[in-house]
């Protein structure tokens, strides 16, 4: 079973009374951290739960040592999965306004804890089903807690550390999902220094995608990243971007197009600059 899975509007509507589905509203606003719980509250996909981005899937921020989101303890998310019932075996979708970014987060941290089958980002998110007439509610569902109990996998990481003795590495392909602006250190609406980690690519998440927000086909996946790679290896991949969230979309579309899931630097941009001895770069 391919780890990166998408789902219709119309396979997860004729899903949605299945046993033991975990339904994950995974919205979010960079620029307003209360908008996902509003706009849950205001209408999500019937047994939803909401899972927030900030209180849910990251952990606490230590200004000046951490990224804007690191990552939550282990045991603290396995802890949230099971009160929103996730099992082993549960089938999962995730879905957050469409682009993909926040769901992606959360599907990166659920193969970190090994689930990794069955586990479903709804293409086009909440947009797609509503332009599929799919139904909206206000109820919370009823949850029956779940028993898994996931182990985090420290292979899908790098650290700044590592990262920073492999950038005198030829062979090193740092994609940046990130916004061409920001990578060029044009603007930078977020963190306090602009630029990107020299020798990175800029590889925006948003072209991952067509211009109704779904994910572009396996062979257009393929084709974008064998040109990021040249004649690197697909091991030589890693994925950063602001904070350790948008890198994901980058992952989950890398595996899409058939590529092993890469390293991902989870501090990203926001912890790389808390130590002014890191290298900066700006410009292409």
């Amino acid at each position: 079973m391919p780890l990166a899975q998408l789902i219709t509007p119309a396979a997860l509507q004729a899903r949605l009374q299945q046993p033991g589905l975990v339904l994950l509203d995974c919205r979010f606003a960079l620029d307003d951290p209360a908008y996902g719980l509003r706009s849950y509250a205001e209408g999500h996909i019937p047994g939803a739960r909401f899972a927030d981005l900030e209180r849910d899937l990251s952990g606490p921020v230590r200004r000046g040592v951490t990224g804007r989101h690191p990552l939550p303890a282990p045991s603290e998310l396995n802890e949230r999965l099971r009160t929103w019932g996730l099992n082993h075996d549960s089938e999962v979708v995730l879905y957050d306004d469409g682009p993909g970014a926040f769901a992606a987060r959360a599907w990166w941290l659920l193969a970190w804890l090994g689930k990794r089958e069955g586990v479903y980002l709804l293409d086009g998110g909440l947009n797609a089903w509503r332009r599929a007439g799919g139904e909206l509610t206000h109820a919370l569902p009823a949850v029956q807690p779940g028993h898994f109990e996931g182990a985090a996998d420290s292979s899908l990481l790098i650290d700044a550390e590592r990262l920073q003795q492999r950038l005198s590495d030829p062979q090193l392909c740092l994609l940046d999902a990130r916004a061409l602006p920001r990578f060029r250190g044009e603007v930078e609406p977020l963190d306090p220094v602009a630029g990107h980690i020299p020798g990175a690519q800029c590889a925006a998440f948003t072209d991952n995608l067509d211009s109704d927000g779904h994910f572009l086909p396996a062979e257009q996946l393929r084709q974008r990243f064998a040109a990021q790679l040249g004649q690197r290896p697909a091991s030589s991949l890693v994925a950063y971007c602001g904070s350790g969230v948008t890198a994901c979309h980058n992952l989950f579309a890398l595996c899409l197009a058939g590529y092993p899931l890469a390293p991902l630097y989870a501090g990203s941009w926001s912890e790389w600059i808390t130590d002014a001895a890191r290298p900066v770069a700006t410009g292409d």
